[in-house]
Parts: structure tokens; C-alpha cells; sequence
């Protein structure tokens, strides 16, 4: 009996102490990890929903155009080049790569 009493001393005080360093970690890993991606992701999606037709985007495959028609079904027609068009869906376009593309075309003055 005075080792069980022994043992519940001894080890009673560690388990707060692992309990704040489990959620210390789990709060480091939300603030560096999940929040940043979740506002990543919200961000992606309200550019993809405000797209409007002659807007000029790349998509993830790195495939340049310029939007030609909104679907209902939640795909846009890409206009390649003249002439070609291209069905693709709204998640395939990426944010970032089309604000480098649009940002360099507004920068440089064209002679």
C-alpha cells in the first residue's frame, strides 16, 4: 500500500505537465498549419467564384487563356488562342500563378 501511495505522489505533478506541453503543441501546429491553409483555401475560392468572362487566368497545368463563358455546372470555356476553347473545371485555376501573370502584364508598358 505505501508503494501504490509513493507512486501516485511521484506522478501526479508529470501528467499536468504533459497535458500543457500535448496542447501547447496541437495550438503551435493550428496557428502554423491549419489556419494558414484553411484562409489559403478560402481566398482560392472567392477569386475562383468572382471570375467574369475576359478575364485572363493559368490554370494549374499551366495552361494560359482568357475565360470565355461561365457554366452552370461549375466549368468555364477557355479560349486558348483564337478559335480553341477548352472545357475545364473552376478548381483547376490557380490563383497564383494568374496574379504573377496578370501583375507582370500590367507592369511592363507596352511601346
Amino acid at each position: 500500500m505505501t508503494s501504490l501511495v509513493i507512486f501516485l505522489q511521484a506522478g501526479g505533478g508529470g501528467g499536468y505537465m504533459q497535458l500543457i506541453l500535448l496542447v501547447g503543441m496541437i495550438l503551435v501546429f493550428w496557428l502554423f498549419m491549419i489556419r494558414p491553409q484553411a484562409k489559403k483555401a478560402k481566398l482560392a475560392k472567392s477569386f475562383q467564384e468572382n471570375l467574369q468572362k475576359g478575364d485572363k487566368i493559368v490554370t494549374i497545368a499551366g495552361i494560359h487563356g482568357r475565360v470565355n463563358k461561365m457554366n452552370e455546372d461549375g466549368t468555364i470555356d477557355l479560349e486558348t488562342s483564337p478559335g480553341s476553347y477548352m472545357k475545364i473545371e473552376k478548381s483547376a485555376i490557380s490563383m497564383e500563378m494568374t496574379a504573377n501573370v496578370n501583375k507582370v502584364a500590367t507592369a511592363t508598358p507596352v511601346k
